[in-house]
């Protein structure tokens, strides 16, 4: 699961796929739009915040896939939705909930 901004002038299409490029040093080979979320957290400062999160199902060629921000993610895996790793990202199970019908 990845994420990150959309800069401005940029569309959501061409910010997803170089988020893929930074995140994963790999390129986006098909992306299905899934839809999008509000998300409602609280930052560091116990500021509360408000985000849309525009949802994506993304193809790789997971040979060329590396870890392109050692610094935010110690690996990277494959896994299937029965055998999660642990902890997983505050924000995957409502993205799961939403949208596991399209996942499988």
């Amino acid at each position: 699961m990845g994420g990150g901004g959309v800069n401005f002038g940029e569309s959501a299409l061409n910010a997803l796929k170089r988020e893929i490029k930074e995140e994963y040093c790999t390129d986006v080979l098909k992306a299905e739009f899934l839809g999008y979320r509000d998300v409602f957290r609280t930052d560091e400062k116990k500021r509360k915040t408000h985000w849309l999160a525009l949802d994506y199902k993304v193809l790789v060629d997971r040979k060329k896939v590396r870890n392109g921000e050692p610094k935010k993610s110690s690996e990277v895996g494959w896994f299937t939705l029965k055998k999660l790793p642990s902890p997983v990202h505050s924000q995957f199970p409502f993205f799961i909930k939403k949208y596991r019908k399209q996942l499988t």
